[in-house]
């Protein structure tokens, strides 16, 4: 017997999150069935990564927190970066982010 749609199928989430508690939220709407698309800086990305190493080298938590979720990696300093992300949010039925990314982006 196939199992029933989940309620949040079908809608997309832009997340720039990082740490605890947008990684949670985020993690709450994939886990009903949203497709989560975890915007992360280059580098050491979210800095939750590095908490511990007990899942194939990664913090546990962040491995909790994120599952089901995909990851994009892009420089929002650089012009091509931004566009990118001018490019999803359209499609993206809601947007997380820390308040602090909001007030230095606009």
């Amino acid at each position: 017997m196939s199992q029933p749609p989940l309620p949040l199928s079908g809608v997309t989430v832009v997340s720039l999150e990082h740490a605890i508690a947008a990684p949670f939220c985020t993690r709450q709407l994939a886990d009903l069935g949203a497709r989560v698309i975890k915007v992360e800086r280059p580098g050491q990305g979210d800095f939750a990564r590095g908490y511990d190493e007990r899942v194939k080298g990664l913090a546990s938590h962040f491995v909790w927190t994120n599952r089901s979720k995909e990851s994009l990696t892009l420089d929002l300093k650089q012009p091509e970066a931004l566009a990118v992300l001018k490019e999803l949010l359209p499609r993206a039925w809601a947007w997380t982010t820390h308040p602090c990314a909001r007030s230095t982006r606009g």
